[in-house]
């Protein structure tokens, strides 16, 4: 059965000097890269643990992913922890995934050292993957898990989702044929390989045979930089990054593709990057921790579907359902609903924490057809293109009307004089909830408000405005929703 390092072994011996991947401190071939995960793999099976789940905190670098594809290989499941988490953050998430060992570095030793009974130093296991085999026996199979990611769901609580080698691979053709990604392409991987869209980008380039250049951590000038000093012909980026390329003024007119995902792209940025780099390629894409691709939107359909999310990837079907369950009509909003093989096997079952075992239940959200819905709602419409009208979690329950925040937000981040807005919703007395919008920008309140009342309803104006310097992100790169609720009811409790 397939598994997300199964070609290593083939390149090493297609083109064993190319290089696989390259940092600001070491480049490594493809016959070191396919020698040193083997090693990792024959390193963990002499452990002969029968919880085979492992916990990584570790800076990016190629450190990083030798571990997580070395596990991969030997059949383990990789958990990995944020550098910037808390100690209470990481205790909840040790908690929810209980890996049997943690590999840190001596420098972050202390952060964790308490927190966990075995937690080993990654200097040390170095020297044991060294005295390793490079030669491997045993093969993984594809229906295995090999990795847990964190996800808030509905409830704000974390939850952790399982992902097996078979829908990665599966992801694998979408980067083939929806972004035309081969063995040809030298990608930059500018983010935290702890945010499963890097992480994606640098594990699908391996396996496609491609060249690789790691960050340690993001650098907009460092970015551009590698883009015009090396053959890039890919980048992946979040849209807060897009902001801070362009920030550093700076243009290109070597073709590349751009490849973002994590929060929609704004039309202005996209306008503005097209001046700046005009042979860029965009691809945008749709798709959650549990569903992996769903749909992608290329720069040559941007201008004809404005506010489209883009066209099915490959293989993958969408339905609209309505609360009856029954299919919606064509530009009739619904609930999303998607089939394809590369959705997740589930969540980890929390019903079973504190039971240190390497066989815990899995809890599945599909249905008896393989349909699957994460509770976003939107519609087709006649050409089958997506487009999001919002996401039920974030949904605003005005009265008996419900209010979408990303419609709210669309409007007013499309002032000249806003650079982001977050709208949530807050408790009200009287109508349940009403919305509050928080802007980064210099327009004003009454700016603001006269330019919403010629675009929306009156009642999806929001009630209450809050004016900030800086937004807060998680590590992925999006905007801190729940930061962002907590410091409008701080606010409004205030007042």
């Amino acid at each position: 059965m397939p598994t997300i390092t199964e070609t290593y072994i083939k390149y090493a011996q297609l083109f064993p000097d190319k290089f696989a991947i390259e940092t600001a401190t070491e480049k490594i071939s493809y016959r070191m890269w396919s020698n040193r995960v083997n090693q990792t793999a024959n390193w963990l099976d002499s452990l002969k643990l029968s919880n085979q789940t492992l916990g990584i905190l570790l800076p990016n670098g190629i450190s990083f992913l030798q571990l997580f594809t070395g596990a991969a290989t030997a059949g383990w499941t990789s958990v990995l922890f944020d550098l910037k988490w808390t100690e209470s953050e990481l205790q909840n998430q040790l908690t929810l995934s209980l890996p049997s060992i943690i590999i840190t570095t001596s420098e972050l030793y202390p952060k964790v050292k308490h927190l966990h009974p075995a937690v080993l130093l990654w200097e040390d296991c170095l020297q044991e993957t060294k005295q390793a085999s490079i030669n491997r026996s045993t093969v993984a199979e594809g229906n295995l898990p090999f990795y847990m990611g964190f996800t808030s769901g509905t409830t704000g609580q974390p939850k952790s989702f399982i992902r097996s080698h078979n829908s990665w691979v599966a992801s694998f053709d979408c980067s083939r044929v929806d972004f035309q990604m081969n063995a040809d392409d030298h990608v930059v991987i500018p983010g935290a390989l702890i945010h499963s869209h890097f992480l994606y980008g640098a594990v699908s380039t391996l396996y496609l045979g491609g060249s690789l250049y790691l960050l340690e951590k993001f650098s907009p000038s460092k970015t551009l930089s590698l883009i015009e000093s090396q053959s890039i012909t890919a980048v992946y980026v979040v849209p807060t990054m897009i902001a801070a390329l362009l920030a550093e003024g700076r243009s290109s007119d070597k073709p590349i593709k751009i490849l973002s995902s994590g929060a929609k792209w704004e039309e202005h940025s996209k306008q503005q990057i097209q001046r700046m780099f005009p042979r860029f390629s965009m691809y945008e894409f749709y798709g959650a921790s549990e569903l992996s691709f769903v749909t992608v939107l290329a720069d040559k359909d941007y201008t004809r579907k404005p506010g489209s999310v883009g066209r099915p990837c490959h293989q993958v079907e969408i339905e609209i359902r309505r609360s009856n369950s029954k299919l919606a009509q064509l530009n009739e909003p619904g609930k999303i609903f998607v089939k394809s093989k590369m959705v997740f096997l589930g969540y980890l079952d929390k019903s079973e924490a504190g039971e240190h075992t390497g066989h815990r239940r899995i809890h599945s959200i599909q249905d008896e057809n393989g349909w699957i819905t994460v509770g976003d709602i939107g519609y087709l419409d006649e050409d089958g293109f997506l487009y999001l009208s919002g996401r039920e979690k974030n949904m605003i329950l005005y009265g008996a009307i419900n209010i979408f925040p990303e419609e709210i937000e669309k409007v007013i981040s499309a002032h000249p004089y806003v650079e982001e807005v977050v709208v949530i919703g807050i408790d009200d007395p009287y109508w349940g909830q009403v919305a509050a919008a928080v802007v980064k920008g210099t327009a004003s309140k009454m700016e603001l408000k006269r330019f919403c009342r010629q675009h929306l309803s009156s009642y999806k104006i929001p009630r209450h405005w809050f004016f900030i310097k800086e937004m807060p992100y998680t590590t992925s790169g999006k905007i801190a929703r729940p930061q962002v609720k907590e410091y409008i009811e701080s606010k409004v409790t205030n007042h």
